[in-house]
C-alpha cells in the first residue's frame, strides 16, 4: 500500500511544540492527524483497535455456530472493513490504491494471522476444554496484536509504490 509519507516528507522546523504550549493530548491528536510513521501507527492502533471490537461481537453474536465458524466468519467481516478503514484512514491511499488491491495486500497478510489465532484457539479448546467466551476473545486479541505488528510493517514498508524517480 502507498505510504504518502514516504514519498514526500516534511521539514521539521525548531523542537516538537516549541512554537507554542500544548498538553500531551493536544500532542497525541496531532500526531494522530499527522503523514509520519508515529501517526500512521496510532491511526493503525486505532482502527485495529475499532475492528478488534467488531471481530468480539461478531464472535460472541455467531458462537451458536461454534467457535470455529464464529471466528473465521467474524475475521472475514472484521478484516474486510480493517483493510477498507486502513486505505482510507491509516495509510491515506484511497486515491492511489484501489479497494481489491488493498484487501488483495492485507488480505495475504490476514490469513497468516487467521491461521495463528485458529491454531492458538484449537490449542485452547485442546488444553482447557470449554474456556469463557471472554478466554478466548482474549487469545485472539493477543494473537491479533502481535500479527497487527506484522501487518503494519508489511502495509508500510513492503507494499508501498515505488519511489518515483526524478530523472
Amino acid at each position: 500500500m502507498t505510504c504518502p509519507s514516504l514519498l514526500c516528507r516534511r521539514e521539521v522546523v525548531g523542537e516538537l511544540g516549541a512554537d507554542r504550549a500544548t498538553g500531551p493530548a493536544e500532542w497525541v491528536v496531532e500526531q494522530v492527524r499527522g503523514g509520519g510513521t508515529l501517526g500512521q501507527f496510532l491511526r493503525f492502533v486505532l482502527v485495529g483497535g475499532s475492528t478488534t471490537v467488531v471481530y468480539a461481537a461478531l464472535f460472541v453474536a455467531l458462537g451458536w455456530l461454534g467457535y470455529l465458524p464464529a471466528h473465521v466468519s467474524a475475521t472475514v467481516v472484521s478484516t474486510i472493513l480493517a483493510n477498507e478503514l486502513h486505505r482510507r484512514l491509516t495509510f491515506r491511499a484511497d486515491e492511489r490504491v484501489h479497494w481489491f488491491t488493498a484487501q488483495w495486500e492485507a488480505g495475504g497478510v490476514t490469513v497468516v494471522g487467521l491461521m495463528a489465532t485458529s491454531a492458538a484457539l484449537g490449542w485452547l479448546d485442546s488444553h482447557a476444554g470449554k474456556a469463557s467466551v471472554v478466554t478466548q476473545v482474549a487469545l485472539v486479541v493477543c494473537v491479533t496484536a502481535a500479527i497487527g505488528l506484522m501487518r503494519f510493517v508489511a502495509l508500510r514498508w513492503l507494499f508501498r509504490a515505488p519511489a518515483i524517480d526524478a530523472a
